[in-house]
């Protein structure tokens, strides 16, 4: 099993000012980030999430690796939020896959009510659970399905990057297929589209992630975009992962010309040997005058010579 086509959009939507949403999809990590927080300190967040995840996700493998990656953003963003008072109280979410090809697993670390799903044979199947206030409360009994619906906190979160110096990642692995496609998104997506329509998107698509990610963030915004919406799709195929790629071996230099002197370039518009040549050159002037006086002198001896006579 290998990944095969990959592809990340984001998309700041119909209503919001700003992107504060980021993306990884960089085969074989791929995740979406979800920043909060004023002043564009849930853009940094976001940001800061995204680039530790890429520096380091090339190399890694596994649950455990991934869950380091994802301790790794949160202590980069609680320091610099610590650094800077502006950028106090920031803080994303995160969803992240880490492909396994040789085991034929993924794994999956999730903070926050960013998402992962998988397409197997046609079907949409939510691999994460949101980290919502009122979903532990359904899930203790406090509240009913309906009750949590109506509730005015709904959409508080009880996990983030960042807001503290330590963070619990949600880590799990899930097998994968060949034909398997995950997709990866911002809440910005299933607020704004269902899951069956995302299902009929991606299958009207033909599974490809490229044109699946463009009509899932038209989709989104076509139905309001009331926030930022990213999404990164990624498919599994047959065969084994190519093995690294050999060093690309610099292209030589090419060589540079000198610039041709000023007089080289005065001589090739007009060359100095044929002004010479055919002008009245300082070396074809004098034998010219004086041959030209010589007939003169002729001239005279032969007229006072008739007029003798």
């Amino acid at each position: 099993m290998r990944i095969g086509r990959a592809a990340g959009v984001t998309d700041t939507g119909r209503r919001r000012l700003r992107n504060e949403d980021a993306f990884v999809c960089e085969p074989p990590l791929f995740a979406v980030a979800d920043g909060m927080g004023g002043a564009r300190a849930g853009e940094t967040a976001a940001r800061l999430a995204a680039a530790a995840l890429e520096e380091s996700g090339r190399g890694a493998e596994g649950e455990d690796a991934l869950v380091a990656l994802i301790v790794e953003a949160n202590r980069r963003i609680w320091e610099q939020a610590l650094a800077d008072p502006s950028k106090a109280g920031m803080g994303t979410t995160v969803t992240a896959a880490l492909v396994d090809s040789r085991a034929g697993t993924i794994a999956i670390g999730h903070v926050g009510d960013s998402r992962a799903y998988r397409v197997r044979d046609g079907v949409l199947e939510q691999l994460t659970t949101d980290h919502f206030l009122v979903a532990e409360l359904v899930s203790s009994g406090v509240l009913t399905q309906e009750e949590a619906e109506r509730h005015p906190q709904r959409s508080a979160i009880t996990r983030a990057l960042g807001t503290e110096p330590t963070v619990d990642v949600e880590a799990f692995t899930v097998e994968g297929s060949p034909g398997d496609l995950f997709l990866i998104c911002s809440d910005g997506l299933p607020t704004m589209v269902s899951d069956e329509q995302v299902a009929a998107a991606i299958l009207t698509a033909d599974g490809d992630p490229s044109a699946a990610a463009e009509a899932l963030v038209a989709a989104a915004n076509a139905r309001g975009g009331e926030d930022n919406v990213t999404v990164v799709l990624f498919e599994l195929e047959e065969g084994d992962e190519p093995d690294e790629p050999a060093p690309v071996e610099p292209a030589a230099e090419p060589a540079i010309e000198a610039e041709p002197a000023v007089e080289d370039a005065v001589a090739e518009e007009a060359p100095v040997d044929d002004v010479r040549t055919h002008g009245a050159g300082a070396g074809g002037r004098l034998p010219a005058l004086l041959f030209v006086a010589a007939i003169v002198v002729v001239a005279v001896l032969a007229l006072y010579w008739g007029l003798g006579r």
